[in-house]
This record gives structure tokens, sequence and C-alpha cells, in this order.
């Protein structure tokens, strides 16, 4: 855990490793090096409470020369403070607690600037703010910081002429509060009486006040068109800028009234005039009739307004057709649209080009025209100019040539009314009917078969769909076999195809029983008897019944062995045979593989036979004598020692055992531990074995020290010597001085158990000779680690911070005060402090100075309460 670099490769080995001590040596610096910290006095280690990381500054070559890397620091160094000399901010040697603000060492520098004040302006102690490392002088400020960045005119503007009287917080950063003169006497408009804003940036910029302009798009209003050369009274009459109307009639009232074409006034027009003119002039005006909701398409848009806006009337002027059109709707006589009963919706049939000529598009019906339908005159079917309720199914039409049809005769045959089933809209014949969309799609020898050979006397409806009812003659004549009284299925499906009744095949692998091997060349009768087909047995005892009772080798009888023949035989033949262990609860591995079956199945005797090592092996079980299973009763399992190869050789996985076997025990004879033989209730606890050796131990003693029993604490199973105690295991870990003292120091008389922990213990003569500060008579805590270290007793350290930061302001610091008892006047009681002596003004003057202040009494405990962290 120490590889060896720089000085220390050449190092003796005694150096270190004292008295030839090489266990447990401490691997930190300061261990070896204590003296080498200690005599150091520029700067001096032990005062100034540096830290015992010597690597901090030091490196392994040699003690000398040593650096310092400052940027490990929360302060690295830059600028000036790179040359700086170690003593201008460490004072008295102190580097713990040294400041890291600017303003503790440049408060001077921070006192004596008058330009501008920083004292009375009260500015950041942050000096960062204006000045840098480098040096104090010069130094800028970089106003882009603040909420007010500099730009225009603003950034030659000399810094007092906004900061007055040096005052620099609470400066106000509106164009308002420095311009308001500028804004008074302005008249052009005059911004008092029109209340314009105060924020000046609307129409000034921090360039100059002047030229000033405004942007009136940053309002409701923005101008275009003629607005934007029109002087600013026009509209803001009498300097009046705030509610001024932003709707066109306001201004435009007069405009609007004069109009005559049309009269604006009598036609009731929107007053919004964007509706017909623009911002360039009132006039040409133009009207886009496609913002209503009746845009003017084909002849509309050349039409005259007053045509359909008869004397000037605009609002609630009709938008259908009908309302136009009623002349030319009542004229027509082809088709006459009044008695038809024609819709009013003229663009049914017409557009806005003009009336004539006209169309009438049938697919926008519930009955498009196809085929045949697209060049028969609309008389045809709109009998007598009747249009509304005109049928829309082929029968009424065509019900004339439906009767007429005797190929077959549809009357008769009751055919569907729904002509498309074998008609098209083309022509009546030629005529088709696909039987695919019925429940019997015909295929095979079907589809050339004549219709009526199935539709006999022209019955179509309820013709039987199922074969036997067609083929029952077929059924009924075959011989081989025969179809009757094997009572095959009517099912004709089964063997037969539509192609035709012969060659006809029997898939049996869809019945129950697929065949396979040598029952795919067997004859069918071979198991059909008697053209038996229905209720046959599928288990194979049934057919081999003989192959079964003739078998003596071994006899299946008398072995009383399972009529499942798919054991040990296959479809292929009754022989070979083969039997497969595995599939048994005692599956066949090591030396009972090549084992006759006649070893273990004594007699021809299968069922029963037992599955345990111990029934065939108890002759070898009994003869064994090192070590006598008998007498050492061991289990009957014989697998945990032995194989299924042979019965030697034979091992022992004593990991299998509350107790594994690991260092020495591993090479110890058995009969060492397991005495006479005995192996079950053998002591696993290390002290049964070791009880001589516990007892013989003197350094430490452990019979006389109350040792624990569990000699695993200090030994291992590899020997007794060496012994080793991990105290980190304990509730007292070691550390600091603490790891190289004498156990007998702590553990007085060879006691171990009971061992106090407490620090107080063993330094009560520390505690009670320490007198500065006197521990006894301050009634300290006997909590040593609240100022003490395990490392040594002395230098210690207090941490006053949470009590109160003693390094929180340059008064309270180290150097203002030496002892404790400077503030703590009482020293049996260190509660008891003073601020008084300290800070010795008097009352009168202390009471001037918190004048008003709630609380306050001229005492130290009111001092304290007002100001717990020693600040203002």
């Amino acid at each position: 855990k120490f590889p060896l670099s720089g000085a220390h490769r050449n190092t003796e080995c005694a150096s270190c490793h004292k008295s030839g001590h090489f266990a447990d040596l401490q691997t930190d610096c300061y261990s070896c090096h204590q003296a080498d910290f200690a005599k150091v006095t520029v700067p001096n280690h032990a005062a100034a409470q540096l830290s015992h990381d010597c690597m901090t500054c030091h490196t392994q070559t040699s003690w000398k020369p040593s650096t310092f890397n400052h940027s490990t620091t929360s302060f690295a160094l830059v600028g000036a403070h790179v040359t700086a000399d170690c003593a201008s901010c460490h004072k008295n040697g102190q580097f713990k607690g040294t400041a890291t603000d600017c303003y503790t060492c440049h408060q001077t520098d921070f006192a004596k600037v008058v330009n501008p004040n920083h004292v009375t302006a009260q500015l950041s102690h942050d000096c960062t703010t204006c000045h840098t490392t480098t040096s104090w002088k010069p130094s800028t400020f970089n106003h882009s910081t603040t909420a007010f960045a500099l730009v225009g005119a603003h950034v030659t503007v000399d810094c007092a002429s906004c900061h007055k009287n040096g005052q620099f917080k609470g400066t106000a950063t509106d164009c308002y509060t420095c311009h308001q003169i500028d804004f008074t006497k302005s008249t052009s408009p005059n911004h008092v009486t029109s209340q314009l804003s105060h924020d000046c940036s609307t129409c000034h910029s921090s360039t100059a006040w002047k030229p000033s302009t405004f942007n009136h798009r940053t309002t409701a209003f923005a101008l275009t068109g003629a607005h934007t050369t029109t002087i600013c009274e026009s509209c803001h009459k009498n300097g009046q800028f705030k509610g001024t109307p932003t709707d066109c009639y306001a201004c435009h009232q007069t405009d609007f009234t004069k109009s005559g074409e049309p009269n604006h006034v009598t036609a009731q027009l929107s007053h919004d005039c964007l509706t017909c003119h623009s911002t360039i002039a009132w006039k040409p005006s133009t009207f886009n009739h496609s913002s209503t909701a009746f845009p003017l398409t084909g002849a509309h848009g050349t039409t005259q307004c007053a045509s359909c806006h008869v004397n000037g009337k605009f609002k609630g002027t009709a938008s259908d057709c009908y309302t136009c059109h009623k002349t030319d709707f009542a004229t027509p006589v082809i088709p006459n649209h009044v008695t038809a009963q024609l819709s009013h919706d003229c663009t049914t049939c017409h557009s806005t080009t003009t009336w004539k000529p006209s169309t009438f598009d049938h697919k926008k019906t519930n009955f498009p025209l196809a085929g045949a339908h697209l060049t028969t005159d609309c008389a045809s079917c709109h009998k007598n100019g009747l249009f509304k309720g005109t049928a829309t199914d082929c029968y009424t039409c065509h019900q004339t040539k439906f009767a007429a049809t005797t190929t077959p005769n549809h009357v008769t045959s009751q055919f569907s009314h729904d002509c498309t089933t074998c008609h098209t809209v083309n022509a009546w014949k030629p005529a088709t009917f696909n039987h695919n969309t019925t429940a019997f799609p015909l295929t095979g020898a079907h589809t050339t078969t004549d219709c009526a050979s199935c539709h006999k006397n022209g019955q179509f409806k309820g013709t039987a769909t199922d074969c036997y009812s067609c083929h029952q003659t077929d059924f009924a004549r075959p011989t081989n076999p025969n179809h009757v009284t094997a009572q095959l299925s009517h099912d004709c499906t089964t063997c037969h195809s539509t192609t035709a009744w012969k060659p006809s095949t029997f898939d049996h692998q869809k019945t129950t029983f697929k065949l396979v091997g040598a029952h795919m060349t067997t004859d069918c009768s071979s198991c059909h008897k008697n053209g038996q087909f229905t209720g046959l047995p599928t288990d194979c005892y049934s057919c081999h019944q003989t192959n079964y009772t003739n078998t003596l080798n071994p006899n299946h009888v008398t072995g009383a062995f399972s009529h499942d023949c798919t054991t040990c035989h296959s479809m292929t033949a009754w022989k070979p045979a083969t039997f497969n262990h595995s599939t048994s609860a005692f599956p066949l591995v090591g030396a009972h593989v090549t084992v006759a079956c006649a070893s273990c199945h004594i007699n021809g005797q299968f069922t029963g036979t037992p599955k345990d090592c111990w029934s065939c092996h108890q002759t070898k079980f009994n003869a064994t004598t090192t070590p006598n299973h008998v007498t050492a009763q061991f289990s009957h399992d014989c697998t945990i020692c032995h194989s299924m190869t042979a019965w030697k050789p034979s091992t022992f996985n004593h990991s299998t055992t509350a107790f594994p076997l690991t260092g020495a025990h591993t090479t110890t004879d058995c009969l060492f531990c397991h005495k006479n033989g005995q192996y079950k209730g053998t002591a696993t606890d290390c002290y049964t074995c070791h009880t001589t050796d516990f007892n013989g131990v003197t350094n430490p003693n452990h019979v006389s020290g109350g040792f624990d029993h569990n000699c695993a604490t200090c030994h291992t199973t590899t020997a007794w010597n060496p012994a080793t105690f991990d105290h980190n295991k304990t509730n007292f870990k070691l550390t600091g001085a603490h790891l190289t003292t004498q156990c007998a120091s702590c553990h007085v008389g060879g006691k171990y158990t009971g061992t106090s922990t407490v620090c107080y213990t063993c330094h009560t003569a520390d505690y009670n000779n320490s007198t500065n500060p006197n521990h006894a008579t301050a009634k300290y805590p006997t909590d040593c680690t609240t100022c003490h270290t395990t490392t040594a007793w002395k230098p210690s350290t207090f941490d006053h911070t949470p009590y109160f930061p003693i390094g929180s302001t340059a008064k309270h610091r180290p150097g203002r005060w030496n002892l404790c008892s400077d503030c703590h006047t009482n020293p049996a009681d260190s509660k008891v402090f003073s601020c008084i002596n300290c800070h010795e003004h008097d009352k009168a003057s202390m009471d001037s100075k918190h004048s008003g202040r709630s609380g306050y009494s001229y005492d130290s405990n009111a001092c304290y309460r007002c100001h717990p962290r020693g600040n203002s």
C-alpha cells in the first residue's frame, strides 16, 4: 500500500520499520516527519496549524525546497497577489481562517478614496466591481452590469450629473426624473397639457432630446396611406392625444353623409368605411362582393347593382336564385318546372353564366345513370313529366321482361326481383349468374353440369347443398368397402372430390389415429375386420395382444408390463424393442448403464423396484470399515460420498456440512476431529479443539483476560500463530496515537472486557492538569474530542464559530485578543463573557448610538443578542 518513490527508494528499511516492525505501519507523511514539521519556523507549522498532509507543499524527493500551490485553495493567486509576500495576508503566521474578500485587506484603500468617496457613497465592499488584482489604479466601472446600461449621450455624461452629492445607491433609472425640465418646456406639442407619457423613450432617444420622432405603429392606430402625411392636429384637435377615436366614421362622417350613389344614409350602409374605401383617398371606392354571403360569379359580375338592390336597398337582399329568376322558372315547358314540382334551387341545372343551355347531373341523385340508362330519353322513366318519387329499382321498369323470360321461367322459379343478380345495366341479354354468391360455390365437375341436373322442374329455392342428396346412388353402389353396411359418413368429401367420384382417397391423418411406420402399408381390412370402420380401438394392445402375451424375455405378463406398447416398441416393427430408462423415475447413469436388467429386476419383477442406493448396496455399506459406516451411523444415502461409476474411490465434500474446511483443516486427518469414529454431533466451534492453545497463551493471558472463545476473532484456520486483532471491528476504532499505543496502556492488568471508550477515563490527569484554561475549575465537558484529537493532547483547537465567530471581523480575530480570559471573565464559568472590556465606550456614547433601537441596554448579553455574529 506504500510504493517507494523519490528519497524513500534510498532510505534504509530500519528508518521506518523500527525494531523490525513491519505490520500495520502508518503510511501518512506526518507519522515519520513529525520532527521536520515541528522545527519549521517560517512559517511555524505547529502555531499556524498547517495540515499534516506534508504533500501539500513538500515532495518525496526532499523536505526542501518546498512549494505551495495556492490554486488548490479557495483563493487562487492572480495579478499582484502572485508576487505579494505571504506575511502580507497571513499576519502573525495565521493561515487558517484568512479572509478571501478584497475589503478586509484593502479597507485603507477603500477609505481614502474621495473621487468618489467610497464610504459616504456606501459603495460595495466588493472591490472587483471596479478594481482588478493587478493594481488599485487605474480603476473602471462597467455600467452594463447595473440595471441601467449607458448608451448614446449617457456614455459621455459626467457621473456627478446623475449621481448628485456622491449618491450612487437608489439613483433613478427612468428618463423623466432627469429630463423633467425638458418635458415641461416642450410646447409643440405641449407635453403637460397633452398628458403625454413620462416614458421619454416613446419619442426621444438617448442620443439627444431633439430631433424626436413618434412611431404611430406602437399605438392601436398605425398610419397608412394619406394618414401618414396628415398633420397631427387634424386628428388630435386642441392638443388632445388621449382618447382619440380610431374608427373611420368619427373623422369621415361628412364624407359618409354627402355620398349619394348610393345614398349611404338611406341605404343604412355600414359605418366601417374600409368596406369600400381605403386610407389613400375617399374616391375611387370599390366594394368586394366576395366579402358578403353572396360572392358574384358569371353574369352576376357585370350586372348593375340596382338590378338586385332595388330602390337603393342593400340590407336583407335575397341570395337565392328563385327570387330573381321566378319568371325564368315559370316559362319552360320541357320540362314544365311548375307542374313537375322541380326544385327552386336553380343551380341544380343552371349556372350563373346564363339560363341556357342547362344541364342536370343525374349522379347527384340516388340513381346515378350507367350503361344503357345514359342514352335513354328522360320521358321513358319520368312519364307524364313526373320527377318526384320515380322508382329506382329494376323490376318496376323491367317487369314485362321479367315475366316474359321462360328459360328459366322467372315467375314460376320465384326469382328475386333484383335483376342485377343476373343482368347488367348494358342490356337484358346476355345474362349471367355467379353461383359463388350462393351458399354452394361451384367447383370441379359442378362448373360444367347443366343447371337442370340439380334444379329439377325449375326449382331453385331450397335446393340441397350436401353431396349425399345428389350422389345417393353412387354411395349405395360400392362394395369395396360397402358404404352402407360400413355405415360410412354421408359426407362424400371425406374420400371423394368434386372432380369425379373415382378415383377416391381417404386421408387417415385427419382421423384420431394417424398412420405411421408399418401401419402405412398395412391393408385396411387387417384392422377394419368385417368392414367395420366405426368404433375401432386405437390402442396398441388391442391389435398386438398376441405379441404381448408371447414375449418371454422379459415376460410381459408376469412382469405386469404396461399395455402401452409404445413404451418399448415403435410402429416400424415389434422387434427390435428398446426401453428408455430415462423416462422412468430412475434414469440410468454410470455403471448402471451396463448392468444387466435382471441384476436389479430380480425374478422378472419390474414394478416396485426400489430406487435408493442402500437397497442394492447394503452389503458394501455393512462391509466398509474405514470408516465403519454402521457404527458411525452414516446416512443410507450413498451419493453423499460415492458416485454411480464405482463404489471406490469415494469422496466427501465437507463444504456441504455446517463446517466447510479451510486452511490447515483441509490437510488434517479426519480422525483428529472425529475421534473413535464419531461423526454425528462433532463440535464446530474452535474452542472445543483448541482449548489447550487458548489456555496456554500468556501474552495476553486469554483466561484471566476473559477472552471470547471465538478464536476466529484473532486467529485464522491457517495456523494459531501469528494472530491479529482488528480493533476497528469493536465499538472503539483506533486512530492517531492510539494506533501505536501498547495494548496494556489501556487494558490495565490484562483486562479487556468492559474497557471504557470515553477519553476522560484515560486522560483524567491531562484534563485536571490543564491550566490555560483550567478545565476543572471551568467545569469543561469531559468529551475531550471537543478540542483535542487522537493524534496528541496538544496542540488543541476549539471551534468557536457555532457560538460566536471570533474570525468574523478584524476586531475579533486572534491578535486582537490573547487569552480566552480576555472575554470569558469568570474562570469558573465559560458561559460568562464581557463585550464591554474590549469595546470600552462610555455608556452615554453607546446610549446615543443606539437611540431608538428596540431592546437595547448597556450590557454584554444585550450586545450579543443584537450582534450574535460580531458584525454591525
